[in-house]
């Protein structure tokens, strides 16, 4: 079969390593990679050409830390969805940040290899999936979603919900073996109370410390990581002391943990826009109200978090943590965080710091030769109005990912 040959000409190209444009620049794509960057266009025709008109060509978008099969934030009725229902749902959720310019999502908990594989083979269109599986849970930690006079303990965990709940080292590592059996890129724990889950409290601390360590070492035995659900700062300072690499949420971390994730080389999470939809649409949405409250005890901090760890020059990612009708609000997450942070460190968080994070800086975040062809062409200059990235109807002309062009309006 011959390969499909792209050209994109008369582009600037926006360096996310240095913050810059590179102008008049031409790329040439062939079998899903970028096969050159140069100021000089070819002599040999190409298949496709696409005249950007002086557009900016930006690598696509990565978000660390999503729901693809969170179609309700009601996580205990989650539970008893049919898979197939879910399914239903995921594929609109998964075209929809697509379509918002995000090439590439890792998911914390809820999708599966049969999720990754459909997008792989097109069969649901979406960014390309990292995924957990289910994510891990102590008995009445953030993953157990029964209720306190649930006493059922026999729900099927290959079906649809959040979390599967184990306890004790030989439970941890059977579990964590099993979800990378089944394909599974990263682990993820809970490791503090959280919001969504009806038994807990945000202040509490979750899994022993071998527990942890057992998953760690199960993860690095296979060359996998763990993500770590936790808010306080006694719950990250746990984590990263026994090997977790990524913290999500982080909102109540102080500068005990700010230098312990220097130190570590760790990753920030932020996920500032999900307590903002939560406080103002959350109960409306689904979540119940009892749940809703406890989205105060982290909102503000929030952000006061973010702006520590920016000043400290922590490797910060972009996440979003969003819940059912509220996914539509992914792209408000640059806008509550340029509050903080400039706009080209904003971009590297959602590019370059996520590919890191991943493992794949030799794929993804950079447009240069040998790379993945996932790029966007945008209407503005994110580095000089970030604004640009949250309209994606209007100034997003092009979304391709692997060098198939998912939307082109030029």
């Amino acid at each position: 079969m011959s390969v499909t040959t792209i050209r994109i000409i008369n582009t600037h190209i926006l360096d996310a390593a240095n913050g810059h444009l590179l102008p008049k620049q031409c790329l040439s794509i062939a079998n899903g990679h970028i096969t050159a960057v140069s100021d000089v266009i070819p002599d040999e025709p190409a298949d496709i050409s696409l005249d950007a008109e002086g557009r900016v060509v930006m690598p696509g978008l990565c978000d660390a830390h999503v729901h693809i099969t969170a179609a309700t934030p009601d996580f205990v009725a989650l539970r008893h969805w049919p898979p197939s229902y879910v399914t239903a749902h995921a594929a609109g959720i998964l075209n929809g940040m697509l379509m918002r310019g995000f090439t590439t999502v890792r998911d914390a908990g809820g999708a599966d290899f049969g999720y990754a594989q459909a997008i792989e083979e097109g069969l649901l269109i979406g960014p390309r999936l990292l995924f957990c599986g289910h994510a891990l849970s102590q008995t009445g930690g953030h993953g157990d979603m029964r209720l306190p006079g649930d006493e059922h303990t026999d729900h099927c965990f290959c079906c649809a919900g959040l979390g599967k709940v184990c306890d004790g080292v030989a439970e941890v590592r059977r579990a964590c073996r099993d979800e990378i059996r089944k394909g599974a890129h990263q682990i993820k724990l809970m490791v503090s109370g959280g919001v969504a889950s009806p038994t807990d409290r945000i202040t509490s601390t979750q899994f022993a410390e071998d527990e942890i360590q057992a998953a760690v070492e199960e993860a690095e035995a296979a060359n996998r990581y763990v993500m770590a659900h936790a808010y306080t700062n006694r719950a990250i300072v746990r984590a990263l002391k026994c090997g977790v690499r990524s913290i999500e949420h982080g909102n109540l971390i102080t500068q005990e943990g700010i230098e312990l994730l220097k130190q570590k080389q760790a990753y920030l999470v932020p996920t500032l826009s999900t307590y903002d939809r939560l406080a103002r649409e959350g109960v409306e949405a689904g979540m119940p109200v009892a749940l809703q409250k406890k989205v105060y005890s982290v909102l503000d901090a929030g952000i006061q978090a973010l702006e520590t760890a920016w000043q400290a020059n922590v490797n910060i990612v972009f996440g979003t943590d969003l819940l059912g009708s509220m996914h539509t609000s992914q792209l408000q997450e640059f806008a509550i965080r340029r509050e903080v942070m400039p706009a080209s460190s904003l971009i590297q968080s959602a590019t370059l710091k996520a590919a890191e994070l991943f493992n794949m800086s030799d794929e993804i975040g950079t447009l240069a030769e040998g790379y993945r062809a996932d790029l966007l062409i945008v209407d503005g200059n994110p580095l000089e109005d970030i604004t640009v990235l949250q309209d994606p109807e209007r100034y997003l002309k092009v979304i391709m990912k692997d060098g198939r062009i998912y939307k082109n309006t030029l």
